[in-house]
C-alpha cells in the first residue's frame, strides 16, 4: 500500500499556543495498539505544545528545521535545533515552544511502553 501523509491542523495543543500541523506518516489506527503518532510535525512561529506527562509511552522528538524549546521533566529549559534528538521516557513529562519567528519541523514518535 502506498498513500500520502494525513494532515491535520490542532489548536492548543496539550494546553500550548497556536495552531500545529502534523503530517501523521501512520495513524493511530495504523498502529494496531501499539502507539500513537509517527508525524511530521510543524510548530509555527510562536507556536507551542503545552507541558504533559507520557503515562504509558513514550515519545521522541527529531528536529529537521528550526530552533526552539524543550521543556524538560524538571522544568529545564533547553534550547533545541537541527539534529537534535528530545527523549521522553515514560512517566516524564514535556513540551516545546517555537519563540522563533520562523517555523519548527520535526519527527515525532510516540509508541506504547
Amino acid at each position: 500500500m502506498v498513500r500520502k501523509t494525513v494532515r491535520r491542523e490542532m489548536k492548543d495543543v496539550r494546553g500550548g499556543h497556536g495552531t500545529v500541523i502534523f503530517e501523521d506518516v501512520i495513524t493511530k489506527d495504523e498502529f494496531n495498539g501499539h502507539g500513537s503518532l509517527y508525524a511530521r510535525v510543524t510548530l509555527p512561529a510562536g507556536s507551542s505544545i503545552g507541558y504533559h506527562q507520557h503515562i504509558d509511552n513514550t515519545e521522541q522528538y527529531f528536529v529537521l528545521s528550526g530552533h526552539g524549546v524543550f521543556i524538560d521533566t524538571d522544568g529545564s529549559r533547553v534550547p533545541v535545533g537541527p539534529g537534535d534528538v528530545c527523549y521522553i521516557e515514560v512517566g516524564q513529562s514535556h513540551g516545546m515552544e517555537n519563540p522563533s519567528d520562523q517555523d519548527m519541523v520535526m519527527m515525532a514518535l510516540i509508541y506504547n511502553k
